[in-house]
């Protein structure tokens, strides 16, 4: 029997662990249902263990954190990832996990906008980050995923022990999206059912704070995994900001055949070598960015082969 691990990483949320527990085991009873807690001071691991949960601890604030803990510590052959403040009905984990199992995704993404989201949500800011951030990374990373951020998703081993985590907080989601698509692992956005927090229970996302994270996380990667686009735009600016400064003092040249303004002429003409320069690092950087995919592909061809030897 495959071994499925449900993990749910907690901080404050002695409200609805117990409830998220019991539904997710209801659905997959032979599932072990971990619940790392994060400096909460609720009382939120205990209830998780009452609760029949395998509770352990993160003591780096951060659900980033939590995460790269977990991927590290536990091994299964499906991952279901859940947050612990009871937003995700449990009625497609099953599905969820046989997409991982039976099929062969490296990732399941369980989709809430294109459900329930937008009307379960109460937080005006947070639809709008949503929609603003699908369209940053699918515009970025060639994508085609509708939910970036979402805290439900299912992972098959190989993506789990193969995934740099570099994130401490909230943006984790969105660096697992990226990665994936930047990696052309075998992904599929899930409808899922999605009901805002019950009344007491607090988010801990920080719209602004949080949301400016997202965004640099994305301009992060973007820097990472496309860097001749990235360093490309820049040398376009360059070129761009050189040819605005140089334009008008050429036209003097060619009608008086004089260069008063040679101070604009020396700034032109650094600028142009800084775009040469931002240039030829994208190219470099570039390559560097194709050794590291096959570099990661050769990894993944060894946790494959690993798992079917066990």
């Amino acid at each position: 029997m495959s071994k499925i691990a449900v993990l749910i990483p907690c901080y404050n949320e002695s409200q609805t662990i117990a409830k998220v527990i019991t539904d997710y085991r209801a659905v997959l009873p032979e599932a072990d249902i971990y619940v790392y807690d994060n400096n909460s001071s609720d009382g939120t691991d205990e209830i998780a263990r009452a609760a029949g949960a395998i509770v352990r601890y993160e003591h780096r604030q951060g659900k980033g954190n939590v995460i790269r803990s977990m991927f590290r510590d536990i091994n299964a052959d499906c991952y279901l990832m859940v947050d612990g403040d009871d937003t995700y009905p449990p009625e497609n984990a099953q599905e969820m996990v046989d997409k991982v199992l039976i099929d062969g995704y490296d990732m399941v993404i369980g989709d809430r906008l294109s459900s329930t989201y937008f009307t379960e949500n109460k937080r005006p800011f947070h639809n709008t980050g949503n929609v603003m951030v699908r369209k940053l990374v699918n515009s970025f990373f060639d994508g085609n995923v509708t939910d970036i951020m979402t805290g439900y998703r299912a992972f098959s081993p190989a993506f789990v022990k193969g995934f740099p985590i570099m994130s401490k907080g909230f943006e984790i989601e969105t660096e697992m999206t990226i990665h994936a698509l930047d990696n052309n692992l075998a992904l599929i956005s899930i409808p899922v059912s999605y009901r805002d927090r019950p009344e007491g229970s607090k988010s801990k996302l920080n719209t602004f704070a949080d949301g400016f994270k997202v965004l640099k996380t994305i301009a992060r990667l973007f820097k990472d995994y496309k860097p001749l686009p990235f360093f490309g735009i820049i040398a376009a600016l360059l070129t761009a900001v050189a040819l605005i400064l140089f334009v008008p003092v050429f036209h003097e040249y060619i009608v008086t055949g004089l260069v008063p303004r040679i101070p604009t002429l020396i700034v032109s003409g650094f600028l142009v070598l800084s775009a040469l320069l931002s240039f030829a690092i994208g190219l470099i950087l570039d390559t560097v960015a194709q050794k590291h995919r096959q570099t990661f592909e050769v990894q993944m061809n060894i946790l494959q082969m690993m798992s079917n030897n066990k």
